[in-house]
């Protein structure tokens, strides 16, 4: 339990609370602690860039409506 913090810069970005088991062999999350935890570019349709809104730091991409529940996003 806890806050996943960004690695470069200690920015928190997601909670405990909103992770979840999906069957990426990545962490999968769904929504940010704050609303300025993450920056995000659109990359292609359906998935966005996402990084950390402190530094920059790359995080890999929010996938959306792939979440748990209808109309939820995956980050």
């Amino acid at each position: 339990p806890g806050v996943y913090v960004c690695a470069k810069c200690g920015h928190e970005l997601f909670s405990s609370r909103a992770k979840y088991e999906h069957s990426s062999p990545w962490p999968a999350f769904t929504e940010t602690v704050h609303e300025d935890s993450v920056a995000k570019r659109k990359e292609r349709p359906g998935a966005l860039k996402v990084s950390c809104g402190k530094c920059g730091n790359g995080l890999g991409h929010e996938f959306l409506n792939d979440g748990p529940k209808r109309g939820q996003s995956r980050f």
